[in-house]
């Protein structure tokens, strides 16, 4: 079993900047993709940044030239920076990680918990 755990939401003003980290822990043989998702009450997860294992990176529209996505392999973790921060970024932030728990198996796809992230006007 895999267990991802966010941290670094917050309340914060517009145009300020909040940084997001993502653990995973568990039986882990490699991770492929991992990514950031948002979600507001009423609407579906989307998209916001992902990341592969190679470091190729996708942003949604909305957040290029302003979010940035990295990982640290040595400890399993993505990180999102999020700069110029809008009331629209609002939303509870989830991760993402598809795992390999031993060499040969099924790739599965993880969530966190999420962590909700605040802008204020």
């Amino acid at each position: 079993q895999v267990q991802l755990v966010e941290s670094g939401g917050d309340l914060v003003q517009a145009g300020r900047s909040l940084i997001l980290s993502c653990a995973a822990s568990g039986v882990i043989f490699s991770i492929n993709d991992m990514g950031w998702y948002r979600q507001v009450p009423g609407q579906q997860r989307e998209l916001v940044a992902s990341i592969s294992s190679g470091g190729r990176t996708n942003y949604a529209d909305s957040v290029k030239d302003r979010f940035n996505i990295s990982r640290d392999g040595a400890v399993n973790t993505v990180f999102l920076q999020m700069n110029g921060l809008k009331p629209e970024d609002t939303g509870v932030y989830y991760c993402k990680a598809v795992v390999k728990s031993r060499f040969g198996s099924a790739q599965v796809q993880y969530w966190g918990q999420g962590t909700q992230v605040t802008v204020s006007s």
